[in-house]
């Protein structure tokens, strides 16, 4: 269950206002203030913050300086519009500047003290697929050397085992430096962030330095804010520079790694699957089922660590391997990996929700919910299942509303090549028409000679149907929610468990589920 309160450290330190406006370049207006957080909305605001007012898509954060106010703020920092709409004998503390996102990096770090010296070892994950299960590794192999971990993912926010509601792939900047300030408050010694390159876009990984950072791979993905694979990588770049981050470690199972690898101004670590890729370091796959696979690691003066853990497909084994190298980049001897994660059925102690995770138990069909929401994803999925599958592999899928629409007949191919029954359902349509985006991935699926395709709108509806196609021997695989607790409709999240309507199409079906 996630932590019912605000995210924040529990024995900060205050700033005035005079202090704050000469490092953010502000001009200070009405009495100073003691400054003991930063809240961008009123729903985070907490007694003693500091309210950040900005211009969003359809309204100003200054509309909402009274609630803010009421909620315990006790300053204001916005824009100079924010600033016009306050009465000129106004006695409401208030720092102006022109551009007050581009600082709260600035403002956050300067609140929470989080560039001090010492405090944990901070690892940041990107790339298009296999953050939050990188992440997730991350922490597990953190735990099982004996440190006290934090992690912020999509799915799930946690500082030393206590979790907290995530909404977005990265927090904004004053939550990311929030978390960072009860961590060292809790006396975490290793934390795990997933980042994406839209918050790098919009700085909110600002004053936030990395230990190490890892890239995962590059796909088809974001084109609606990046437009081609070049900037998308260039988005991705700013992770692993020298202002951001010591050391990195660079997948380079796509070519997009390669590149990246290259152009690097910081030490960097290379990794591959393939012996053909060169790398300093190689991972291959030695033993997998449906439960658990086991990988070897081989460096490049002959280092060897083989681990195992309950995760499916090559993709997934980069995931973890990424995750291992990370660790040993900032210091960690190859030995302690290996006496704390140890070779046998126990492996490493993670467990990803939603991300290739089995929801059916016993003889009967396999049966998973994945968060794959893009043509590659999709490909690593489907491959994987293929593999492990005797009988037939039937795939649900949907994808996001107001995202990239180009990626979604090339999804659906992939989807009709690589399974041999496609449902074609909806999933997180947002504020788009969702018959628009089944349509996108419908013209990809029934592009492919001979396959079997159908559309069924509703997603509950759909999974018992993909149930009812299959028996043992068979798969079934729901992309696109994974372990996601709501839909979002028109605006609207609607409370939505894909592993609770599966399991209970796999009840109603007569077999057993997890």
């Amino acid at each position: 269950m996630a932590h019912s309160a605000i995210l924040r450290p529990t024995r900060g330190t205050s700033r005035s206002l005079r202090e704050l406006a000469p490092l953010l370049g502000a001009s200070h207006h009405g009495p100073d203030a003691a400054i003991t957080g930063v809240a961008l909305n009123t729903s985070g605001v907490v007694a003693g913050d500091i309210f950040v007012a900005l211009q969003g898509l359809n309204s100003h954060g200054i509309d909402h300086l009274e609630a803010a106010l009421v909620a315990g703020a006790l300053a204001v920092l916005t824009d100079q519009r924010g600033a016009s709409t306050l009465s000129s004998s106004s006695e409401i503390p208030l720092l102006v500047c022109e551009d007050p996102r581009s600082l709260l990096g600035t403002l956050a770090s300067a609140v929470y003290g989080t560039a001090a010296e010492g405090g944990p070892r901070i690892f940041s994950v990107t790339g298009t697929n296999g953050k939050t299960s990188t992440v997730f590794l991350l922490e597990a192999m953190m735990r099982a050397m004996g440190w006290r971990t934090a992690l912020s993912t999509t799915a799930l926010r946690q500082v030393n085992g206590v979790e907290y509601s995530s909404t977005l792939t990265t927090p904004e900047a004053p939550d990311i430096h929030a978390m960072l300030a009860l961590a060292r408050e809790s006396d975490v010694s290793g934390v795990a962030l997933e980042v994406s390159a839209q918050a790098l876009n919009k700085n909110r990984l600002d004053h936030v330095r990395s230990t190490v950072a890892g890239f995962t791979n590059l796909s088809h993905d974001h084109f609606e804010d990046f437009g081609t694979m070049e900037n998308y990588l260039e988005a991705k770049a700013a992770l692993f520079t020298k202002d951001m981050t010591d050391r990195a470690v660079v997948c380079c199972d796509t070519p997009w790694g390669v590149e990246l690898a290259s152009r690097m101004s910081i030490p960097v670590v290379t990794l591959a699957g393939s012996m053909d890729i060169s790398a300093q370091w190689h991972y291959e796959i030695t033993q997998a089922d449906h439960e658990r696979s086991t990988w070897n690691m081989v460096g490049p003066a002959g280092q060897e660590l083989s681990l195992s853990a309950s995760i499916l497909g090559e993709h997934m084994v980069a995931n973890a391997a990424l995750a291992a190298l990370m660790l040993i980049s900032s210091g960690v001897e190859i030995d302690a990996l290996k006496a704390a994660m140890g070779t046998g059925t126990e492996g490493v102690p993670v467990y990803i929700p939603g991300r290739v995770e089995k929801v059916s138990q016993g003889p009967g069909p396999q049966v998973y919910v994945d968060a794959a929401r893009s043509a590659d994803a999709y490909e690593h999925t489907l491959e994987t299942l293929r593999r492990l599958t005797s009988g037939a592999v039937v795939m649900v899928c949907g994808t996001s509303g107001n995202r990239d629409a180009t990626k979604r007949p090339i999804m659906g191919k992939v989807a009709a090549t690589l399974a041999d029954v496609v449902i074609v359902t909806d999933d997180d349509p947002r504020k788009e028409d969702p018959a628009v985006i089944r349509a996108g991935l419908l013209e990809g699926a029934r592009s492919v000679v001979g396959a079997k395709v159908h559309e069924i709108a509703d997603p509950s509806e759909a999974i018992r149907f993909a149930v009812s196609l299959v028996g043992p021997g068979d798969t079934v695989v729901w992309c696109g929610p994974g372990s996601q607790s709501y839909r979002d409709i028109q605006g609207v999240k609607v409370p939505y468990s894909a592993r609770d309507q599966a399991r209970s199409a796999l009840r109603e079906a007569g077999w057993t589920a997890s």
